[in-house]
């Protein structure tokens, strides 16, 4: 019998060539570079502090291999609304080369031409809260920096903007939840990596 509420535990994906660079990387289907797949590897001690009731992974190849090296490969759902944020014409894009063109350039304030816009990104993350909370038992997430970021700032009633607040590393953890009796959602831990530190 759990005695706190439930929880939704929140993986981004191991490293690639382009999170190590700090490009955006939206729908660029990238695999995971050789210390990604061992982020991977390390993800599943901590894990199993859980036992999950869903296992939901974005349907890129970074999530989904992250998400079968943790271990639960066997159990996984995919989930497009976990897809990374669709970052149009500046995918690929390191921040510094966009702000050459667009100085003082942000994604929160500024967004991208012909990608999806914050409210597109929160739209698809507030369905997967409405579904992570009515399951009312612990799920878990593999999936991406920004869309990870905007959906934590969804679940503390925060406007996706508010993502802009939560720094989130490769293959981490983090863990939402609520108050006991569920009224009020709360942010339990965030950005853990000390399962890399070994």
């Amino acid at each position: 019998m759990k005695t706190r509420a439930p929880q939704v535990v929140l993986v981004r994906h191991g490293e690639t060539e382009w999170s190590r660079s700090s490009q955006h990387t939206g729908r660029t289907d990238l695999p995971l570079l050789e210390d990604g797949r061992k982020m991977g590897a390390q993800l599943g001690a901590p894990l199993r502090a859980w036992s999950f009731a869903a296992v939901w992974s974005s349907p890129l190849a970074r999530a989904l291999e992250t998400c079968v090296l943790a271990g639960y490969g066997d159990v996984v759902q995919k989930r497009d609304d976990l897809m990374e944020f669709d970052y149009g014409d500046y995918e690929g894009r390191t921040g510094a080369d966009i702000r050459t063109t667009r100085p003082g350039w942000t994604l929160w304030r500024d967004g991208v031409p012909n990608g999806e816009t914050l409210e597109q990104v929160a739209a698809r993350v507030d369905r997967v809260i409405a579904d992570a909370r009515a399951l009312q038992d612990d799920v878990l997430l593999f999936a991406h920096g920004h869309v990870l970021r905007i959906l934590a700032a969804r679940w503390l009633g925060l406007p996706p903007d508010g993502g802009r607040l939560f720094h989130l590393d490769t293959a981490s953890i983090s863990v939402l939840s609520s108050e006991a009796g569920g009224a009020q959602p709360v942010l339990v831990s965030w950005n853990d990596t000390t399962h890399l530190k070994g």
